[in-house]
Protein backbone atom coordinates (compact mmCIF):
# COMPACT_ATOMS: atom_id res chain seq x y z
CA UNK A 1 0.00 0.00 0.00
CA UNK A 2 2.92 2.19 0.52
CA UNK A 3 2.62 3.36 -3.36
CA UNK A 4 -0.90 4.59 -2.72
CA UNK A 5 -0.79 8.87 -2.82
CA UNK A 6 -3.10 10.86 -1.78
CA UNK A 7 -3.56 14.23 -2.26
CA UNK A 8 -5.63 16.65 0.35
CA UNK A 9 -6.82 20.04 -0.29
CA UNK A 10 -8.50 22.13 2.04
CA UNK A 11 -8.11 25.68 3.30
CA UNK A 12 -8.14 24.28 6.75
CA UNK A 13 -5.86 21.41 6.32
CA UNK A 14 -3.92 21.73 9.90
CA UNK A 15 -7.35 20.95 11.80
CA UNK A 16 -7.31 18.01 9.56
CA UNK A 17 -3.88 16.43 11.04
CA UNK A 18 -5.54 13.76 13.02
CA UNK A 19 -6.74 12.31 9.75
CA UNK A 20 -3.52 12.45 7.70
CA UNK A 21 -1.47 11.12 10.86
CA UNK A 22 -4.36 8.02 10.60
CA UNK A 23 -4.07 8.02 7.20
CA UNK A 24 -0.11 7.16 7.21
CA UNK A 25 -0.01 4.64 9.82
CA UNK A 26 -2.36 2.65 7.11
CA UNK A 27 0.68 2.93 4.85
CA UNK A 28 -0.79 5.83 2.81
CA UNK A 29 0.97 8.87 1.59
CA UNK A 30 -0.30 11.82 2.13
CA UNK A 31 0.83 15.28 0.23
CA UNK A 32 -1.52 18.64 1.89
CA UNK A 33 -2.22 21.76 -0.03
CA UNK A 34 -4.23 24.62 1.42
CA UNK A 35 -5.62 26.09 -1.92
CA UNK A 36 -6.98 25.17 -5.89
CA UNK A 37 -3.98 26.73 -6.98
CA UNK A 38 -1.47 24.62 -4.80
CA UNK A 39 -3.09 21.59 -5.54
CA UNK A 40 -3.08 21.96 -9.19
CA UNK A 41 0.81 22.74 -8.81
CA UNK A 42 1.42 19.83 -7.00
CA UNK A 43 -0.21 17.79 -9.57
CA UNK A 44 1.74 18.67 -12.53
CA UNK A 45 5.16 17.57 -10.26
CA UNK A 46 3.60 14.05 -9.00
CA UNK A 47 1.73 11.74 -9.74
CA UNK A 48 -1.31 10.80 -7.12
CA UNK A 49 -4.09 7.97 -6.86
CA UNK A 50 -6.95 9.61 -5.91
CA UNK A 51 -7.50 13.31 -4.11
CA UNK A 52 -9.94 14.42 -0.70
CA UNK A 53 -11.06 18.22 -1.93
CA UNK A 54 -12.80 20.93 -0.11
CA UNK A 55 -15.74 22.27 -1.43
CA UNK A 56 -15.51 25.51 0.20
CA UNK A 57 -12.10 27.53 -0.52
CA UNK A 58 -11.17 31.18 -0.68
CA UNK A 59 -10.05 31.95 -4.10
CA UNK A 60 -10.18 29.00 -6.90
CA UNK A 61 -13.21 27.38 -5.50
CA UNK A 62 -13.69 23.75 -4.56
CA UNK A 63 -15.91 23.34 -7.90
CA UNK A 64 -13.72 25.07 -10.32
CA UNK A 65 -10.85 23.41 -8.99
CA UNK A 66 -12.35 19.63 -9.60
CA UNK A 67 -12.87 21.21 -13.27
CA UNK A 68 -9.63 22.14 -13.57
CA UNK A 69 -8.16 18.62 -12.26
CA UNK A 70 -10.98 16.69 -14.42
CA UNK A 71 -9.07 18.37 -17.57
CA UNK A 72 -5.20 17.76 -16.54
CA UNK A 73 -6.54 13.95 -15.54
CA UNK A 74 -10.02 12.88 -16.03
CA UNK A 75 -9.97 9.37 -14.51
CA UNK A 76 -8.11 10.70 -11.31
CA UNK A 77 -10.99 9.85 -8.68
CA UNK A 78 -11.71 12.50 -6.39
CA UNK A 79 -14.14 12.92 -3.05
CA UNK A 80 -15.58 16.55 -2.17
CA UNK A 81 -15.70 17.00 1.40
CA UNK A 82 -18.33 19.89 2.12
CA UNK A 83 -19.88 21.57 4.85
CA UNK A 84 -22.50 22.92 1.96
CA UNK A 85 -25.78 20.29 2.05
CA UNK A 86 -27.36 22.44 -0.35
CA UNK A 87 -28.51 20.05 -3.48
CA UNK A 88 -27.34 21.88 -6.12
CA UNK A 89 -23.96 21.90 -4.96
CA UNK A 90 -24.42 18.01 -4.48
CA UNK A 91 -25.46 18.39 -7.97
CA UNK A 92 -23.39 20.01 -9.51
CA UNK A 93 -20.16 18.12 -8.38
CA UNK A 94 -21.84 14.51 -9.21
CA UNK A 95 -22.40 16.47 -12.83
CA UNK A 96 -18.66 16.93 -12.60
CA UNK A 97 -18.05 13.03 -11.58
CA UNK A 98 -16.74 12.87 -8.38
CA UNK A 99 -15.83 9.60 -7.00
CA UNK A 100 -17.30 10.43 -3.88
CA UNK A 101 -19.27 12.84 -1.67
CA UNK A 102 -18.69 13.32 1.95
CA UNK A 103 -20.40 16.01 4.33
CA UNK A 104 -18.24 17.95 7.00
CA UNK A 105 -17.14 16.74 9.74
CA UNK A 106 -15.71 13.33 8.18
CA UNK A 107 -14.59 10.97 10.95
CA UNK A 108 -11.03 9.43 10.25
CA UNK A 109 -13.25 5.49 8.95
CA UNK A 110 -15.19 7.56 6.72
CA UNK A 111 -12.62 8.80 4.82
CA UNK A 112 -10.80 4.90 4.89
CA UNK A 113 -14.29 3.80 3.79
CA UNK A 114 -13.91 6.01 0.78
CA UNK A 115 -10.06 4.83 -0.03
CA UNK A 116 -11.35 1.55 0.06
CA UNK A 117 -14.42 2.00 -1.60
CA UNK A 118 -12.68 3.57 -5.18
CA UNK A 119 -8.79 2.39 -5.10
CA UNK A 120 -9.08 -1.25 -3.26
CA UNK A 121 -13.07 -1.60 -4.72
CA UNK A 122 -12.19 -4.32 -7.60
CA UNK A 123 -9.42 -6.32 -5.72
CA UNK A 124 -11.78 -6.42 -2.61
CA UNK A 125 -14.91 -8.14 -5.06
CA UNK A 126 -12.19 -10.31 -6.66
CA UNK A 127 -11.28 -11.67 -3.40
CA UNK A 128 -14.95 -12.03 -2.20
CA UNK A 129 -16.28 -13.56 -5.38
CA UNK A 130 -13.08 -16.03 -6.26
CA UNK A 131 -13.94 -16.92 -2.53
CA UNK A 132 -17.94 -17.37 -2.76
CA UNK A 133 -17.68 -19.36 -6.33
CA UNK A 134 -14.69 -21.54 -4.45
CA UNK A 135 -17.45 -22.48 -2.43
CA UNK A 136 -20.28 -22.84 -5.05
CA UNK A 137 -17.78 -25.00 -6.80
CA UNK A 138 -18.20 -27.65 -4.38
CA UNK A 139 -22.22 -27.21 -4.06
CA UNK A 140 -22.52 -27.32 -7.92
CA UNK A 141 -20.08 -30.21 -8.28
CA UNK A 142 -22.48 -31.88 -5.48
CA UNK A 143 -26.00 -30.97 -6.92
CA UNK A 144 -24.58 -32.43 -10.50
CA UNK A 145 -23.92 -36.19 -9.00
CA UNK A 146 -27.46 -35.73 -7.73
CA UNK A 147 -30.18 -33.92 -10.27
CA UNK A 148 -32.53 -36.15 -11.34
CA UNK A 149 -35.58 -33.91 -12.30
CA UNK A 150 -35.77 -31.15 -15.15
CA UNK A 151 -36.55 -28.58 -12.55
CA UNK A 152 -33.33 -29.70 -10.95
CA UNK A 153 -31.33 -28.57 -14.38
CA UNK A 154 -33.06 -25.03 -14.20
CA UNK A 155 -31.64 -24.50 -11.12
CA UNK A 156 -28.11 -26.06 -11.95
CA UNK A 157 -28.03 -23.65 -15.01
CA UNK A 158 -28.86 -20.55 -13.10
CA UNK A 159 -26.08 -21.41 -10.61
CA UNK A 160 -23.59 -21.85 -13.60
CA UNK A 161 -24.96 -18.60 -15.36
CA UNK A 162 -24.96 -16.41 -12.09
CA UNK A 163 -21.24 -17.40 -11.77
CA UNK A 164 -20.32 -17.07 -15.52
CA UNK A 165 -21.65 -13.62 -15.10
CA UNK A 166 -19.98 -12.67 -11.75
CA UNK A 167 -16.81 -14.03 -12.78
CA UNK A 168 -16.92 -11.82 -16.16
CA UNK A 169 -16.53 -8.68 -13.85
CA UNK A 170 -12.62 -9.83 -12.51
CA UNK A 171 -9.25 -10.73 -14.60
CA UNK A 172 -8.57 -13.72 -12.78
CA UNK A 173 -9.12 -15.91 -15.85
CA UNK A 174 -8.01 -18.84 -13.97
CA UNK A 175 -11.45 -18.98 -12.21
CA UNK A 176 -13.42 -18.84 -15.80
CA UNK A 177 -11.59 -21.24 -16.83
CA UNK A 178 -12.55 -23.61 -13.80
CA UNK A 179 -16.15 -22.84 -14.59
CA UNK A 180 -15.70 -23.61 -18.42
CA UNK A 181 -14.72 -27.01 -17.38
CA UNK A 182 -17.71 -27.34 -14.55
CA UNK A 183 -20.41 -26.07 -17.77
CA UNK A 184 -18.83 -28.82 -19.68
CA UNK A 185 -19.02 -31.52 -17.04
CA UNK A 186 -22.29 -30.01 -16.05
CA UNK A 187 -23.66 -30.35 -20.15
CA UNK A 188 -22.30 -34.10 -20.33
CA UNK A 189 -24.24 -34.91 -17.40
CA UNK A 190 -27.49 -32.61 -18.89
CA UNK A 191 -27.07 -34.86 -21.75
CA UNK A 192 -27.03 -38.27 -20.39
CA UNK A 193 -30.05 -36.87 -18.72
CA UNK A 194 -32.06 -35.88 -21.99
CA UNK A 195 -30.79 -39.28 -23.75
CA UNK A 196 -32.43 -41.28 -20.73
CA UNK A 197 -35.48 -39.05 -19.93
CA UNK A 198 -36.40 -36.75 -23.12
CA UNK A 199 -38.67 -39.64 -24.96
CA UNK A 200 -40.74 -40.17 -22.24
CA UNK A 201 -41.72 -36.24 -22.26
CA UNK A 202 -44.15 -37.33 -24.97
CA UNK A 203 -46.09 -40.56 -22.79
CA UNK A 204 -49.29 -38.81 -22.53
CA UNK A 205 -49.11 -39.95 -18.96
CA UNK A 206 -46.08 -38.39 -17.84
CA UNK A 207 -45.96 -36.33 -14.75
CA UNK A 208 -42.53 -35.65 -14.91
CA UNK A 209 -42.19 -33.74 -18.01
CA UNK A 210 -41.65 -29.65 -18.47
CA UNK A 211 -43.27 -27.60 -20.58
CA UNK A 212 -42.19 -28.11 -23.88
CA UNK A 213 -41.96 -25.37 -27.06
CA UNK A 214 -44.92 -26.99 -28.75
CA UNK A 215 -46.93 -26.15 -24.78
CA UNK A 216 -45.69 -23.04 -24.44
CA UNK A 217 -48.37 -20.59 -25.37
CA UNK A 218 -51.27 -22.18 -24.38
CA UNK A 219 -49.42 -22.76 -20.59
CA UNK A 220 -47.54 -19.45 -20.44
CA UNK A 221 -48.43 -17.19 -22.98
CA UNK A 222 -52.65 -17.60 -22.81
CA UNK A 223 -52.36 -16.47 -19.69
CA UNK A 224 -51.48 -13.81 -19.97
CA UNK A 225 -53.42 -12.20 -21.96
CA UNK A 226 -56.44 -9.57 -20.66
CA UNK A 227 -59.30 -7.76 -22.22
CA UNK A 228 -58.19 -4.63 -20.48
CA UNK A 229 -54.31 -4.51 -21.09
CA UNK A 230 -52.76 -4.94 -24.70
CA UNK A 231 -49.87 -7.51 -24.78
CA UNK A 232 -46.93 -7.10 -26.81
CA UNK A 233 -45.02 -10.88 -27.34
CA UNK A 234 -41.60 -10.71 -28.44
CA UNK A 235 -39.94 -13.72 -29.58
CA UNK A 236 -36.21 -13.04 -30.24
CA UNK A 237 -34.77 -15.85 -32.28
CA UNK A 238 -31.90 -17.84 -30.53
CA UNK A 239 -32.17 -15.69 -27.66
CA UNK A 240 -30.03 -17.35 -24.38
CA UNK A 241 -30.59 -17.04 -20.76
CA UNK A 242 -27.35 -15.24 -20.75
CA UNK A 243 -28.35 -12.93 -23.59
CA UNK A 244 -31.57 -11.68 -21.64
CA UNK A 245 -29.29 -11.02 -18.57
CA UNK A 246 -27.39 -8.41 -20.48
CA UNK A 247 -30.34 -6.58 -21.93
CA UNK A 248 -32.39 -7.07 -19.28
CA UNK A 249 -31.19 -3.41 -17.17
CA UNK A 250 -32.42 -2.04 -20.07
CA UNK A 251 -35.38 -2.93 -20.44
CA UNK A 252 -35.78 -2.17 -15.98
CA UNK A 253 -36.08 1.36 -17.31
CA UNK A 254 -39.06 1.05 -18.76
CA UNK A 255 -40.82 -2.30 -17.45
CA UNK A 256 -40.45 -4.10 -14.59
CA UNK A 257 -40.48 -7.85 -14.04
CA UNK A 258 -43.24 -9.44 -13.01
CA UNK A 259 -42.23 -13.15 -13.67
CA UNK A 260 -39.26 -15.26 -15.01
CA UNK A 261 -40.12 -18.98 -15.62
CA UNK A 262 -37.88 -21.52 -18.00
CA UNK A 263 -39.41 -23.48 -20.50
CA UNK A 264 -37.11 -26.43 -22.86
CA UNK A 265 -36.74 -26.03 -26.31
CA UNK A 266 -38.01 -29.29 -28.41
CA UNK A 267 -35.41 -31.47 -30.67
CA UNK A 268 -33.80 -30.55 -32.67
CA UNK A 269 -33.41 -26.99 -31.03
CA UNK A 270 -33.70 -25.47 -34.48
CA UNK A 271 -36.06 -22.29 -35.77
CA UNK A 272 -37.62 -24.46 -38.22
CA UNK A 273 -38.72 -27.26 -35.38
CA UNK A 274 -38.72 -24.95 -32.22
CA UNK A 275 -40.56 -21.82 -33.38
CA UNK A 276 -43.22 -23.31 -35.72
CA UNK A 277 -43.66 -25.60 -32.61
CA UNK A 278 -44.26 -22.51 -30.55
CA UNK A 279 -47.19 -21.06 -32.87
CA UNK A 280 -48.49 -24.20 -33.76
CA UNK A 281 -49.11 -25.41 -30.79
CA UNK A 282 -48.12 -29.01 -32.19
CA UNK A 283 -44.81 -30.98 -32.61
CA UNK A 284 -43.56 -31.25 -35.81
CA UNK A 285 -44.81 -34.76 -36.50
CA UNK A 286 -48.25 -33.00 -36.15
CA UNK A 287 -47.69 -30.29 -38.10
CA UNK A 288 -46.92 -32.49 -40.61
CA UNK A 289 -49.70 -34.44 -40.41
CA UNK A 290 -52.75 -31.97 -40.45
CA UNK A 291 -51.04 -29.05 -42.20
CA UNK A 292 -48.90 -30.70 -44.82
CA UNK A 293 -49.20 -27.63 -46.97
CA UNK A 294 -47.75 -25.25 -44.00
CA UNK A 295 -44.76 -28.08 -42.94
CA UNK A 296 -41.61 -28.29 -44.74
CA UNK A 297 -38.83 -30.76 -44.03
CA UNK A 298 -35.30 -30.36 -44.41
CA UNK A 299 -34.88 -31.79 -47.32
CA UNK A 300 -37.70 -29.58 -49.02
CA UNK A 301 -37.27 -26.37 -50.77
CA UNK A 302 -37.74 -22.82 -49.52
CA UNK A 303 -37.89 -21.28 -46.31
CA UNK A 304 -39.11 -23.31 -43.31
CA UNK A 305 -40.59 -20.49 -41.10
CA UNK A 306 -42.92 -19.21 -43.16
CA UNK A 307 -45.88 -19.73 -41.98
CA UNK A 308 -46.02 -19.28 -38.77
CA UNK A 309 -48.73 -16.65 -38.99
CA UNK A 310 -50.84 -18.90 -40.19
CA UNK A 311 -50.05 -21.67 -37.54
CA UNK A 312 -50.67 -19.13 -35.17
CA UNK A 313 -53.98 -18.73 -36.59
CA UNK A 314 -54.63 -22.34 -36.54
CA UNK A 315 -53.57 -22.63 -32.77
CA UNK A 316 -56.07 -19.93 -31.56
CA UNK A 317 -58.99 -21.33 -33.59
CA UNK A 318 -58.33 -24.75 -31.80
CA UNK A 319 -58.09 -22.97 -28.60
CA UNK A 320 -61.18 -21.12 -29.38
CA UNK A 321 -60.11 -17.71 -28.47
CA UNK A 322 -61.44 -14.88 -30.78
CA UNK A 323 -58.32 -12.90 -30.14
CA UNK A 324 -57.47 -9.86 -32.11
CA UNK A 325 -54.11 -10.06 -32.65
CA UNK A 326 -51.30 -8.74 -35.31
CA UNK A 327 -48.07 -11.00 -36.34
CA UNK A 328 -45.07 -9.62 -37.38
CA UNK A 329 -41.30 -10.86 -38.49
CA UNK A 330 -38.38 -8.46 -38.35
CA UNK A 331 -35.68 -9.75 -40.72
CA UNK A 332 -34.05 -6.65 -41.51
CA UNK A 333 -33.06 -2.50 -39.66
CA UNK A 334 -35.69 -1.42 -42.14
CA UNK A 335 -38.29 -3.25 -41.39
CA UNK A 336 -37.77 -3.05 -37.65
CA UNK A 337 -38.14 0.75 -37.73
CA UNK A 338 -41.03 0.69 -39.56
CA UNK A 339 -42.89 -1.34 -37.01
CA UNK A 340 -41.38 0.87 -34.32
CA UNK A 341 -42.64 4.11 -36.41
CA UNK A 342 -46.51 2.67 -36.43
CA UNK A 343 -46.06 0.78 -33.12
CA UNK A 344 -49.09 3.13 -32.01
CA UNK A 345 -51.91 1.14 -34.49
CA UNK A 346 -51.82 -1.53 -32.30
CA UNK A 347 -52.39 -0.45 -29.43
CA UNK A 348 -56.25 -1.52 -29.52
CA UNK A 349 -54.79 -5.26 -30.07
CA UNK A 350 -55.43 -8.25 -27.07
CA UNK A 351 -52.09 -9.62 -29.21
CA UNK A 352 -49.36 -7.75 -30.98
CA UNK A 353 -46.52 -10.31 -31.75
CA UNK A 354 -43.15 -9.70 -33.15
CA UNK A 355 -40.65 -12.21 -33.86
CA UNK A 356 -37.02 -10.59 -34.29
CA UNK A 357 -34.46 -12.54 -36.22
CA UNK A 358 -31.23 -10.72 -35.32
CA UNK A 359 -29.96 -12.46 -32.59
CA UNK A 360 -29.71 -15.73 -35.19
CA UNK A 361 -28.44 -13.54 -37.65
CA UNK A 362 -25.38 -12.73 -35.32
CA UNK A 363 -24.71 -15.96 -34.68
CA UNK A 364 -24.74 -17.14 -38.31
CA UNK A 365 -23.05 -14.27 -39.24
CA UNK A 366 -20.12 -15.04 -36.95
CA UNK A 367 -19.89 -18.41 -38.82
CA UNK A 368 -19.62 -16.66 -42.53
CA UNK A 369 -17.59 -12.87 -41.63
CA UNK A 370 -13.83 -13.04 -39.95
CA UNK A 371 -14.85 -9.31 -38.31
CA UNK A 372 -18.42 -11.03 -36.03
CA UNK A 373 -16.14 -13.87 -35.40
CA UNK A 374 -13.62 -11.73 -33.60
CA UNK A 375 -15.97 -9.57 -32.23
CA UNK A 376 -17.89 -12.32 -30.76
CA UNK A 377 -14.95 -14.72 -29.46
CA UNK A 378 -16.55 -16.15 -26.67
CA UNK A 379 -19.45 -16.09 -24.68
CA UNK A 380 -18.49 -12.75 -22.67
CA UNK A 381 -18.28 -10.95 -26.11
CA UNK A 382 -21.38 -12.11 -27.66
CA UNK A 383 -23.64 -11.07 -24.78
CA UNK A 384 -21.77 -7.97 -25.25
CA UNK A 385 -22.47 -7.82 -28.93
CA UNK A 386 -26.12 -8.76 -27.84
CA UNK A 387 -26.19 -5.76 -25.53
CA UNK A 388 -24.78 -3.29 -27.83
CA UNK A 389 -27.28 -4.37 -30.61
CA UNK A 390 -30.30 -4.07 -28.44
CA UNK A 391 -29.27 -0.81 -26.89
CA UNK A 392 -29.50 0.71 -30.72
CA UNK A 393 -32.07 -1.65 -32.13
CA UNK A 394 -35.56 -0.70 -33.60
CA UNK A 395 -36.74 -3.61 -30.83
CA UNK A 396 -36.01 -1.33 -28.04
CA UNK A 397 -37.46 1.83 -29.70
CA UNK A 398 -40.70 -0.64 -29.50
CA UNK A 399 -40.58 -1.73 -26.43
CA UNK A 400 -40.36 1.78 -25.05
CA UNK A 401 -43.38 2.67 -27.14
CA UNK A 402 -45.45 -0.37 -25.84
CA UNK A 403 -43.88 0.92 -22.24
CA UNK A 404 -45.65 4.47 -22.96
CA UNK A 405 -48.99 2.55 -24.60
CA UNK A 406 -49.66 0.63 -21.60
CA UNK A 407 -49.07 -3.09 -22.85
CA UNK A 408 -47.74 -5.82 -20.69
CA UNK A 409 -44.45 -7.01 -22.45
CA UNK A 410 -43.78 -10.77 -22.83
CA UNK A 411 -40.16 -11.92 -23.65
CA UNK A 412 -39.05 -15.07 -24.61
CA UNK A 413 -37.45 -17.07 -27.60
CA UNK A 414 -37.32 -20.30 -29.38
CA UNK A 415 -33.79 -22.09 -28.09
CA UNK A 416 -30.65 -20.98 -27.18
CA UNK A 417 -27.14 -21.88 -28.89
CA UNK A 418 -23.87 -22.86 -27.89
CA UNK A 419 -19.84 -22.10 -29.25
CA UNK A 420 -18.90 -25.74 -30.81
CA UNK A 421 -15.61 -27.08 -29.88
CA UNK A 422 -15.17 -30.35 -30.67
CA UNK A 423 -15.64 -32.28 -34.39
CA UNK A 424 -17.60 -35.62 -33.95
CA UNK A 425 -17.62 -37.42 -37.63
CA UNK A 426 -21.20 -38.54 -39.14
CA UNK A 427 -21.46 -39.86 -42.23
CA UNK A 428 -24.51 -40.09 -44.38
CA UNK A 429 -25.51 -39.87 -48.14
CA UNK A 430 -26.52 -36.77 -50.06
CA UNK A 431 -29.94 -36.15 -48.60
CA UNK A 432 -28.67 -36.01 -45.36
CA UNK A 433 -29.59 -32.64 -43.51
CA UNK A 434 -26.77 -29.89 -43.36
CA UNK A 435 -27.28 -28.60 -39.24
CA UNK A 436 -23.70 -28.78 -37.92
CA UNK A 437 -25.86 -30.17 -34.52
CA UNK A 438 -28.18 -32.39 -35.75
CA UNK A 439 -28.63 -34.65 -38.46
CA UNK A 440 -31.65 -36.78 -39.93
CA UNK A 441 -31.22 -38.93 -42.85
CA UNK A 442 -30.87 -42.75 -43.63
CA UNK A 443 -27.87 -44.65 -43.00
CA UNK A 444 -25.85 -42.51 -40.54
CA UNK A 445 -22.36 -43.88 -39.06
CA UNK A 446 -21.53 -41.54 -35.94
CA UNK A 447 -19.34 -42.10 -32.84
CA UNK A 448 -22.67 -43.18 -30.41
CA UNK A 449 -20.82 -41.08 -27.48
CA UNK A 450 -21.17 -38.25 -29.04
CA UNK A 451 -24.48 -38.24 -30.22
CA UNK A 452 -28.09 -38.98 -28.73
CA UNK A 453 -29.61 -41.04 -31.64
CA UNK A 454 -33.17 -41.79 -32.50
CA UNK A 455 -33.86 -44.46 -34.82
CA UNK A 456 -37.53 -44.16 -35.08
CA UNK A 457 -38.24 -40.17 -35.43
CA UNK A 458 -42.21 -40.57 -34.50
CA UNK A 459 -41.16 -41.42 -30.69
CA UNK A 460 -40.24 -37.97 -30.08
CA UNK A 461 -42.83 -36.74 -32.63
CA UNK A 462 -40.28 -35.96 -35.72
CA UNK A 463 -41.36 -36.62 -38.91
CA UNK A 464 -39.26 -38.83 -41.15
CA UNK A 465 -37.96 -38.20 -44.41
CA UNK A 466 -38.30 -41.43 -45.66
CA UNK A 467 -39.24 -44.71 -44.25
CA UNK A 468 -35.49 -45.31 -42.62
CA UNK A 469 -35.09 -41.91 -41.81
CA UNK A 470 -33.04 -41.86 -38.18
CA UNK A 471 -32.32 -38.57 -36.35
CA UNK A 472 -28.84 -37.99 -34.25
CA UNK A 473 -28.52 -34.77 -31.96
CA UNK A 474 -24.59 -33.53 -31.13
CA UNK A 475 -23.60 -33.61 -27.24
CA UNK A 476 -22.14 -30.55 -25.46
CA UNK A 477 -20.16 -28.39 -27.89
CA UNK A 478 -19.69 -31.06 -30.26
CA UNK A 479 -20.42 -29.95 -34.01
CA UNK A 480 -20.97 -33.15 -36.71
CA UNK A 481 -18.34 -32.99 -39.44
CA UNK A 482 -18.21 -35.29 -42.23
CA UNK A 483 -15.00 -37.18 -43.16
CA UNK A 484 -14.33 -35.13 -46.51
CA UNK A 485 -12.57 -32.03 -46.52
CA UNK A 486 -12.54 -33.02 -42.34
CA UNK A 487 -9.59 -30.81 -41.93
CA UNK A 488 -11.08 -27.42 -43.57
CA UNK A 489 -14.50 -28.06 -41.97
CA UNK A 490 -13.05 -28.21 -38.71
CA UNK A 491 -11.06 -25.31 -38.68
CA UNK A 492 -13.73 -23.27 -40.47
CA UNK A 493 -16.54 -23.68 -37.47
CA UNK A 494 -14.71 -24.50 -34.80
CA UNK A 495 -15.29 -21.59 -32.17
CA UNK A 496 -18.62 -20.97 -33.64
CA UNK A 497 -22.29 -20.34 -32.41
CA UNK A 498 -24.67 -23.41 -33.44
CA UNK A 499 -28.10 -24.92 -32.42
CA UNK A 500 -29.80 -27.88 -32.86
CA UNK A 501 -28.23 -30.17 -30.39
CA UNK A 502 -28.47 -31.15 -26.60
CA UNK A 503 -26.98 -28.97 -24.45
CA UNK A 504 -28.29 -26.60 -21.57
CA UNK A 505 -27.77 -23.31 -23.30
CA UNK A 506 -29.56 -24.79 -26.14
CA UNK A 507 -32.24 -26.55 -24.09
CA UNK A 508 -33.25 -24.48 -21.52
CA UNK A 509 -34.87 -21.28 -22.42
CA UNK A 510 -36.34 -18.13 -20.18
CA UNK A 511 -40.03 -17.12 -20.31
CA UNK A 512 -40.54 -13.82 -18.88
CA UNK A 513 -43.07 -11.19 -18.41
CA UNK A 514 -42.65 -7.55 -17.55
CA UNK A 515 -45.54 -4.72 -16.51
CA UNK A 516 -44.86 -1.23 -17.42
CA UNK A 517 -43.20 1.44 -15.27
CA UNK A 518 -45.93 4.23 -14.61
Amino acid sequence: MGNIKILWVDDEIDLLKPHIMFLNKKNYDVTTCQSGMEALEAMDEERFDMVFLDENMPGLSGIDTLAEIKSKQNNLPVVMITKNEEEYIMEEAIGSKIADYLIKPVNPNQILLSLKKNLDHSRLVSEHTTSQYQQAFRKISMDLSMVNSHEDWVEVYKQLLYWEMELDQLDDTSMIEILETQKKEANAAFFKFISKNYESWFDKNSEDSPVLSHQLFREKVLPELSDNQPTLLVVVDNLRYDQLRAIEPIINNHFRKQKEESFYSILPTATQYARNAIFSGLMPLDMQKLYPGLWLNDTDEGGKNLNEDKFLEHQLKRLGQNIKHSYHKITSLDGGKQLADNFAKYKNDDLTVVVYNFVDMLSHAKTEMQVIKELASNDKSYRSLTKSWFQNSPLLDMIIKAQRLGFKLVLTTDHGTINVKNPSKVIGDKNTSTNLRYKTGRSLSFNEKEVYAVKDPSSIRLPSINMSSSFVFAKGDYFLAYPNNFNYYVQYYRNTFQHGGISLEEMIIPFTVFLPKA
